[in-house]
């Protein structure tokens, strides 16, 4: 009775141990569309819109929309390697925008729309780096890589209301004709990855 009762609890504490998941950090342009699509991918458990690369703590969306902050729009994407791997992320990051364009994605202008990757530690920073030697040395793109391989420092989550934005507001404009087509792309690249 006593080894039935210790194999239950045994059992039990592993099974509801939750999975252990990382994070990876990026900035692709705007993070509605950012959120939009890394949210469709099976292993991603959270994608957190926000801030990083800045020197104002705690900044607003109107602040960071000046250019005055040295914020970039970011996601903070929650995965469990078990399910995707960082180097799958990479792989998504670098389809779900244009990492050849400097300080700008598509009409949207300003430094807050670089593309960036924020490191956590020195392995995600080594991969990010080899990816784009590879990408560069296979002349993937027109033009050279521009994106940022920077440390994670900090995130400063965004307002509410730029939560969740595509599954809210689909049906605006900026939702419709900007990022439905783009995620519609993302889609078809990724469809066997797809939650």
């Amino acid at each position: 009775m006593i080894r039935l009762l210790l194999f239950i609890s045994l059992f039990t504490h592993s099974a509801l141990k939750p999975a252990k998941t990382d994070t990876a950090t990026f900035a692709t342009g705007c993070f509605w569309c950012t959120e939009a699509k890394f949210q469709q991918l099976r292993g991603v458990k959270k994608v957190v819109s926000g801030f990083s690369g800045g020197h104002v703590a705690n900044p607003t969306y109107k602040q960071v929309c000046t250019g005055t902050t040295g914020h970039a729009e970011t996601c903070n994407i929650v995965y469990d390697p078990a399910v995707i791997s960082y180097d799958e992320l990479l792989e998504a990051f670098f389809v779900a925008h244009d990492p050849t364009q400097l300080n700008r994605q598509g009409n949207d202008v300003g430094t807050q729309y670089r593309s960036a990757i924020f490191y956590h530690g020195a392995q995600q920073k080594q991969k990010a780096e080899y990816y784009i030697t590879k990408l560069n040395a296979a002349n993937a793109y027109k033009s050279k890589i521009v994106t940022q391989v920077v440390p994670f420092t900090v995130f400063y989550k965004a307002e509410d209301y730029h939560q969740n934005y595509f599954n809210q507001n689909g049906s605006q404009p900026y939702c419709k004709y900007v990022i439905q087509p783009e995620l519609d792309k993302f889609k078809a690249v990724f469809k066997n990855k797809l939650k």
